[in-house]
């Protein structure tokens, strides 16, 4: 029958999505290389790294990550409808190598994105690779809305946190997806900001401009944690979660993948960004497991 053409669906999941970077690793280790990458959010963006041969480098960044670095990367000053605007996020994406138009990639690859005004669910598959990483990655609440060929953008895991659907339009033959959210009962019962949100809120402030920052300094108070109550991102990243967790599992439902890889991070929260370590050595970890399945299924293709 050939050779086999292997899509990759990468999941939305924020912080967690450093296990991609994993998962990828061990799959080109095993000589299992995509020919085709879909991602949402995260996915989208450790999947440009990947079609544009820039993984190496964004493994090195992320692994040196601090909460101080990830700060000094939000535009929140220039945000509009969000705490941060997102540009000197993909400006850094780019220095890394994740730059230039889709349709040239040497690997076909897609982001999803979601159309504020509609509701739809938009692929973004030619055109500028930052712009769509970063309409990809535009969580509500935290990123603002990225315009992009006259629509507002909104995360692409709104609508379909695991793309297989687009793989399969890209004509891959064996799916394999990686699936963020399939821990959400144990990650809410675990994951919390705790005693990190007030210096990540004070962080945060700093990149304001002192006349904002002065009267939100009453008001972000209010919003962490405390007496056990849920603080600001809690609440953010937990609704996004239980969200994207019940549309996952209606379109897996729908659309399975051949092989489905869970990485198990329960107690990572939204903006753990710089525990990029341990989400590498599981997504390592899970995908080393799911080899014989993916080998199976590659075996049977050939045959």
């Amino acid at each position: 029958m050939g050779k086999a053409k292997i899509g990759l669906a990468l999941g939305s999941g924020a912080a967690r999505g450093w296990a991609h970077i994993g998962v990828i690793k061990v799959l080109r280790h095993a000589g299992i290389e995509p020919d085709v990458i879909t991602g949402a959010s995260i996915g989208a963006l450790v999947g440009a790294a990947a079609a544009t041969g820039s993984l190496e480098r964004l493994e090195s960044w992320v692994r040196t990550l601090s909460m101080r670095a990830i700060l000094a990367l939000f535009d929140v000053a220039k945000a509009r409808g969000g705490l941060i605007r997102g540009e000197e996020v993909t400006r850094k994406l780019a220095k890394l190598g994740m730059k230039g138009r889709i349709e040239e990639l040497p690997v076909p690859y897609l982001a999803v994105a979601t159309d504020m005004a509609t509701g739809r669910e938009i692929w973004l598959r030619e055109g500028d690779l930052g712009s769509a990483m970063h309409a990809s990655f535009s969580m509500p609440g935290l990123f603002a809305p990225f315009k992009r060929d006259g629509m507002w953008l909104l995360d692409g895991g709104l609508v379909n946190p695991v793309p297989v659907s687009a793989c399969r339009a890209l004509g891959a033959d064996i799916i394999i997806a990686v699936n963020l959210n399939g821990d959400l009962m144990e990650r809410r019962k675990i994951a919390s900001m705790g005693a990190r949100e007030p210096d990540f809120m004070e962080g945060l402030l700093q990149r304001l401009p002192n006349s904002m920052a002065q009267g939100l300094r009453h008001w972000f108070p209010q919003m962490q944690a405390r007496d056990n109550a849920p603080g600001y991102f809690d609440v953010l990243g937990t609704s996004i979660n239980i969200m994207q967790d019940q549309i996952t599992r209606s379109r897996l439902a729908g659309e399975p993948p051949h092989v489905l890889i869970n990485p198990h991070l329960p107690d990572f929260n939204t903006m753990d960004f710089d525990r990029a370590a341990e989400a590498i050595a599981e997504g390592e970890k899970r995908t080393r497991a799911a080899l014989p399945r993916i080998r199976d299924f590659l075996h049977r293709f050939r045959g």
